[in-house]
């Protein structure tokens, strides 16, 4: 039994009789993006109006950053939205202290003069490699940069600030568990942690605009959806574990 009929066979089975099937019959719908080198993983070209001013776009790497802060001082404190390239940056007010100038300002980090231009306006998300080896003591995962910046925190290893401010808030000690149930034959349930994500995340990163609580979104997320880069898929699919990773959230999953 070869070609899309056999395909189509084995999916059918997998989805209505949550059979096991052959691995050369292994049945998957959807197309989950080329995961890029470790080092790579996570950065981003930020060219909202760069290309159109004539000045090369800004290579950001998520890792670099994430050494030094939480997810929630960007997204939430500095008011970077989620989505690359949606958030309207200019140079007048990063010089103001505002979005990357809340650190880039010679003090905390190189500041935004002429000298350093280049570090950020580099026309590449492309880093270098040696500076990526640096962290080959932190604990690994399989997918991804190949980091496990949960581990990394817990056990001390990385010390990211929480909040820019004098006096910060503390995260909501909020520890739900969730679990998704599958609509799929054999699928193990996705599991989410409140706790894990508080420990990166503010709760107004996700709720409402991504997930809705009101509106119950959570009760229609399909796979389809995350590819499409809607509700896990805001971060897992370039910047957190990516979707390969299956058992990262359905931990039930056998292989």
């Amino acid at each position: 039994m070869t070609g899309r009929s056999g395909w189509l066979i084995a999916g059918l089975c997998t989805v209505l009789l949550g059979a096991a099937v052959p691995s050369s019959l292994a049945f998957n719908p959807w197309t989950f993006p080329k995961l890029p080198p470790p080092e790579e993983y996570g950065s981003l070209l930020i060219d909202r109006t760069s290309t159109a001013n004539n000045v090369l776009p800004v290579g950001f790497s998520h890792w670099s950053h994430r050494l030094r802060h939480t997810c929630r001082v960007c997204h939430e404190e500095l008011g970077f939205a989620m989505l690359v390239n949606s958030t309207e940056i200019t140079e007048k007010e990063n010089l103001q202290g505002q979005f990357c100038g809340a650190c880039h300002n010679g003090k905390t980090a190189f500041g935004h003069t002429a000298e350093h231009c280049r570090k950020c306006h580099s026309g590449t998300s492309t880093l270098a490699k040696k500076e990526f080896a640096r962290l080959d003591s932190l604990p690994r995962t399989p997918f991804g940069n190949k980091i496990d910046w949960v581990s990394a925190l817990n056990a001390g290893l990385i010390k990211p600030k929480q909040s820019l401010r004098e006096s910060p808030s503390q995260p909501m000690g909020f520890n739900k568990k969730l679990d998704l149930e599958s609509r799929w034959a054999g699928i193990p349930p996705a599991v989410f942690p409140h706790a894990v994500h508080n420990q990166w995340l503010d709760c107004a990163n996700c709720h409402p605009d991504i997930f809705n609580i009101k509106k119950k979104t959570t009760e229609h997320f399909e796979m389809v959806f995350i590819l499409e880069r809607k509700f896990c898929g805001v971060c897992h699919l370039k910047v957190a574990f990516p979707l390969d990773d299956c058992k990262r959230c359905h931990p039930g999953m056998k292989s």
